[in-house]
């Protein structure tokens, strides 16, 4: 008898297993139905917002339907990345990030969300290096000058950095250390307000998304001192690497990406990855995200796998030195 009530329990438990499997095949094979929300965590006009619109653009070419932005900030990109990680996962709420929201931010903040176990990771999208640039009065002209003239305030320098405990700041603390310099660093809610003030000469300099001040640079209203890359940077091959500058090791870089919440279907991840490969593989997608210094990921590397190593690779490099530092975030 018990066998036998066993057996129809377990009938019953597999026909529901079945019915949720097709309700979810359904799901994903008319997906999407409706209007998609991808989830900026920083102001509208910094790197980037600039570079998911250029991306939400054309997916929705490639979706059948509008890609919107919501720029939801605060907290190093923690509110908004938060948000997306709270949503339904039904593919219908992307979050876009990079480096300090998906890596960073856990090693320097009390997250209510975890940025592996939450997410599910859809595709790599570009990459850009972070460079100290400085304000076009300042009276040194490459690194050497501008530690001496650091050295020279004795502290009363003011550089920008967007948030608390992110890339900039981590930056700024191995050049400090490597230097023997100090400076205040005051915190922006993103990219945008900060490079108002640099150009407006209310602070003196960044380390920033290289991107970010391209334009600004191209014009002459700000002056670049090095790249923090292993080799010069492709946008501006005439401004050195910190290394060339006899600042060794310090390399940063702001890789986007793009996740979903935990427990998306893995059809509609497959879809979105494919919008995202056909968007990048456009020329005028291309075009304009290299016109703002942006640099597309190989194909190959543009996959949900690839973009869970690189996540993986910079959680390893960068919370011991996070932790090492004693940084804390927003």
């Amino acid at each position: 008898m018990r066998s036998a009530k066993a057996a129809i329990t377990a009938i019953a438990m597999l026909t529901l297993l079945q019915a949720a499997a097709g309700v979810c095949t359904a799901q994903a094979q008319s997906y999407p139905t409706r209007s998609i929300t991808m989830v900026v965590p920083y102001p509208a006009g910094g790197p980037s917002d600039t570079l998911a619109r250029v991306v939400a653009d054309r997916m929705k070419a490639a979706l059948g339907q509008t890609v919107i932005i919501e720029n939801v900030t605060g907290a190093g990109g923690s509110i908004g990345t938060g948000r997306v990680a709270r949503a339904a996962p039904d593919g219908t709420t992307l979050s876009l990030g990079h480096v300090q929201t998906h890596v960073i931010n856990a090693a320097t903040q009390n997250l209510q969300y975890d940025v592996v176990k939450d997410f599910e990771p859809v595709a790599l999208i570009a990459d850009t290096p972070q460079w100290l640039v400085v304000r076009k009065t300042l009276p040194a002209d490459d690194v050497k000058g501008f530690i001496a003239w650091l050295k020279a305030q004795d502290g009363k320098a003011t550089g920008g950095a967007v948030g608390v405990g992110g890339p900039t700041d981590l930056a700024a603390a191995y050049f400090q250390k490597e230097t023997g310099t100090k400076f205040t660093l005051a915190p922006y809610r993103g990219g945008a307000p900060l490079i108002q003030d640099l150009l407006a000469g209310q602070i003196d300099f960044t380390f920033g998304q290289a991107a970010n001040y391209l334009g600004p640079v191209r014009s002459g209203q700000l002056k670049p001192l090095a790249v923090l890359a292993t080799k010069r940077w492709w946008a501006a091959p005439e401004v050195p690497t910190m290394d060339e500058a006899g600042v060794m090791g310090l390399y940063s870089s702001f890789w986007h990406g793009l996740w979903v919440p935990k427990g998306t279907p893995k059809e509609i991840i497959a879809r979105i990855n494919a919008a995202v490969v056909e968007t990048l593989a456009d020329d005028t997608v291309k075009k304009r995200l290299s016109d703002i210094g942006q640099e597309i990921w190989p194909v190959a590397q543009q996959t949900p796998a690839a973009l869970a190593a690189q996540q993986q690779a910079e959680i390893e490099r960068w919370w011991p030195v996070v932790k090492a530092a004693g940084i804390k975030g927003e």
